[in-house]
């Protein structure tokens, strides 16, 4: 796999690590007191929500989400629901976890999704956001670090289905 070697590290794991250890202390303050449905975005968000759960010093319920655009591609595409949270959401703050925020068209669906189900209140919490030079249908609430407009791999977030494993973020040349 020439894919690691023709890229270009964005952030260290160091710097991540910092940047999950500030969401955890910046989300603990603000829904400390919410008792939240905290939903993690699949399959992206699942390395980023692992390492923030034990950061945050609150009693919580955890599920999952799945919608997706990209299905192993570089391009988006038309959201696919694989997955719809289980733990009933009505009148319940959620906390969405994912990976990055990028055009956010995936995010704000699932967000909206949440409100159909009943949610009172919902907040976003991403490990990235996408420098872009366009206006996003979507903001988080919680961001640990930007990244610049290019494909960007690792810690949670794959290229062509591979290197979702790695600790550090990187891009394509």
């Amino acid at each position: 796999m020439q894919l690691l070697e023709n890229a270009d590290l964005i952030h260290t794991s160091d710097a991540i690590e910092a940047a999950i250890d500030r969401l955890g202390r910046e989300i603990s303050g603000a829904l400390k007191d919410t008792l939240p449905v905290v939903l993690c975005v699949m399959g992206g968000g699942v390395v980023f929500a692992g390492q923030l759960l034990t950061k945050l010093e609150f009693p919580l319920e955890f599920d999952y989400v799945h919608a997706s655009r990209y299905q192993n591609a570089t391009v988006g595409k038309t959201i696919t629901w694989q997955s719809l949270p289980k733990l009933d959401l009505t009148n319940r703050t959620v906390l969405l976890i994912d990976d990055i925020l990028d055009a956010g068209i995936t995010l704000k669906a699932i967000e909206q999704k949440c409100y159909e189900l009943g949610a009172a209140k919902v907040f976003c919490a991403v490990l990235f956001e996408k420098t872009l030079d366009c206006a996003k249908p979507i903001s988080a609430h919680y961001v640990g670090l930007e990244v610049p407009d290019r494909y960007v791999f690792g810690y949670g977030m794959d290229v062509y289905g591979w290197w979702r494993n790695l600790p550090a973020i990187y891009a394509m040349r």
